[in-house]
């Protein structure tokens, strides 16, 4: 199935799956959409992975700095993207993100993939929603996969991954959020691509990571380590802080693990690295 794969994006999650699967992965610049036919022509795919996005060179507050890149990576190109999997008959996966939305903990259930979205706040999750809602427009006629990440936490150091980055914070909040996983990810990825899944779907693990659990998870293998708990307000930037449901991922026949599963797992191989 690897070599009929192609992955566009050379970031954090392409160069990931690229490492796992070892199939074809392509980082050439997209600036149109005759860029993305020349790629379908020359390695001629059955599946798409669209891994390309904007997320600001340190936090997505940066993606107002230049709102024709992140229009461009988050909405466009996902956009011309639908047009190739409608036009071309192959799959198109497409590489979303879980942060469009409002919630309350305490009074709202896990958010489901029936929800609309509705975070407007950061421009950032305003353009991913753009998106989502045109590819989910275009899944009526051909076949697209979206899938929904949120704060990926992998075991291998990088600035993208969630724990690199709280090693470095060194003040973290108290506020249970979903995270993805990212050796779970690649194994949820390849069993949705091989049982032909279609529409939406949330891939993290299963209820809210607390990030001093996270801490304390690496402290334990780094007694030195120090780090400080505050509050969310503290904080003084917009974010969303949400638990997604995976309950559709688990009837697909994924079996999917709590966060609390991974915590030890994901540390013991990150300080090797």
């Amino acid at each position: 199935m690897n070599n009929q794969i192609l992955i566009l994006g050379g970031g954090f999650i392409g160069k990931r799956l690229h490492q796992e699967w070892g199939c074809p992965l392509s980082e050439k610049r997209i600036s149109s959409y005759a860029d993305i036919q020349k790629e379908i022509e020359k390695y001629r795919p059955k599946v798409l992975v669209n891994c390309i996005g904007h997320v600001g060179i340190n936090n997505v507050d940066d993606c107002e700095l230049d709102i024709d890149k992140t229009l461009t990576a988050n909405t466009f190109l996902p956009t011309w993207l639908g047009e190739i999997a409608f036009r071309n008959n192959i799959k198109l996966v497409h590489i979303s993100s879980g942060c469009i939305y409002n919630y309350t903990y305490g009074k709202q259930k896990p958010i489901a993939e029936t929800r609309m979205p509705d975070y407007y706040t950061l421009f950032y999750s305003r353009t991913k929603i753009y998106a989502e809602q045109i590819l989910n427009t275009l899944s009526k006629k051909c076949n697209i996969l979206t899938i929904r990440i949120r704060v990926p936490l992998d075991i291998y150091p990088d600035k993208r991954n969630l724990l690199t980055k709280l090693i470095n914070y060194k003040k973290v909040i108290d506020t249970p959020n979903s995270a993805t996983y990212i050796p779970d990810f690649v194994k949820a990825l390849k069993h949705l691509i091989r049982i032909d899944a279609q529409g939406i779907y949330n891939v993290t693990c299963r209820g809210g990571l607390r990030y001093p659990e996270l801490m304390r998870a690496y402290k334990q293998v780094v007694p030195d380590f120090q780090y400080e708990v505050i509050r969310l307000k503290q904080l003084k930037l917009n974010r969303t802080n949400l638990i997604l449901s995976v309950d559709k991922l688990a009837k697909s026949g994924f079996p999917v693990r709590n966060i609390k599963e991974v915590l030890k797992e994901c540390v013991a191989q990150y300080v090797k690295y």
